[in-house]
């Protein structure tokens, strides 16, 4: 995919979810201060978390498309990975906040505290949110599996984990408004389920963040099938010493190998540019390659 309709492909998915979850989020405010619901205004506040991470999406996908340059000879792929980490530390803050506000509301009803029922405008905003934040999230994580971009799928997370946000506390307020007082404490039971998840799609987002920014090689499945690619060429022999890793959504592959001593220059450079072309083939054309040339050891 030509580098132009990539960047084009992921700013377009990123402003209409930034366009969408900032009139969710007005609209959530307002439904939870004229519904009286805090259930609403904490939803309101984890869409806010979402208007900020489009934007950093927006910045750092902008940046991470840049050539490299003097000061970045691997180009500026991981600037993408860094914007995936900020959007998996601010799904691991919402998360860990709506997980002890719900915890701190379940201890104040066993302390028998009661808590307010909630206006039918609250759970009219909730269901808005439920259905808009899941197509947003079909649409962002499909356009960013295509472009192959981690920020994009991260972001459709995000959208999703909103989503799971805005169904407990449907269930929440919906049990509030027609089960009765009894029933208020379902708010903050749903609320801290959801939070669960929203942990767990967070760290699952941050793992493969951390393997990228310390380096981890490669998977072995893809380092066999780049020796089974340098091996095609018959006049190749011992590929050895190859070091791997990603720079944002690239790769990096540097390896040894051996040759017949009685090549020239020019013959050697031919077949290490072959080798460079078929890698690039394979795993895209910004994979940064480097082959080292040896002479075959005598027998």
């Amino acid at each position: 995919m030509e580098k132009t309709s990539r960047e084009r492909q992921i700013y377009k998915v990123t402003i209409i979810g930034s366009i969408a979850n900032f009139v969710l989020l007005v609209f959530k405010f307002v439904a939870g201060v004229l519904g009286k619901s805090s259930a609403m205004i904490a939803d309101a506040v984890h869409s806010l978390s979402d208007f900020v991470t489009d934007i950093i999406v927006l910045v750092f996908v902008k940046v991470s498309a840049k050539p490299q340059d003097a000061g970045h000879d691997y180009g500026h792929g991981k600037y993408e990975t860094l914007a995936t980490a900020i959007i998996g530390l601010v799904l691991l803050m919402v998360g860990t906040g709506i997980f002890w506000s719900g915890l701190s509301k379940i201890l104040a009803v066993s302390r028998g505290e009661e808590i307010g029922s909630p206006d039918l405008i609250a759970l009219i905003a909730a269901v808005v949110s439920i259905v808009v934040k899941e197509i947003l999230y079909r649409y962002s994580v499909i356009v960013g599996r295509r472009v192959q971009s981690q920020a994009v799928v991260a972001n459709a997370w995000h959208h999703r984990s909103d989503a799971f946000s805005s169904i407990g506390t449907a269930l929440g307020i919906a049990g509030a408004i027609f089960l009765g007082k009894d029933w208020h404490i379902l708010d903050p039971i749903a609320a801290v389920v959801v939070s669960v998840f929203i942990v767990k799609v967070s760290i699952q987002l941050l793992i493969p963040c951390m393997n990228d920014l310390l380096e981890k090689s490669l998977p072995e499945k893809v380092e066999k099938e780049i020796i089974t690619i340098i091996k095609e060429d018959p006049q190749v022999a011992d590929p050895h010493n190859l070091k791997t890793r990603r720079i944002g959504n690239d790769c990096a592959i540097e390896v040894h190998i051996r040759v017949y001593p009685d090549m020239t220059v020019r013959e050697a450079h031919v077949v290490a540019t072959g080798i460079e072309n078929r890698l690039r083939a394979k795993f895209g054309a910004r994979t940064h390659v480097a082959v080292h040339v040896e002479p075959t050891k005598n027998e």
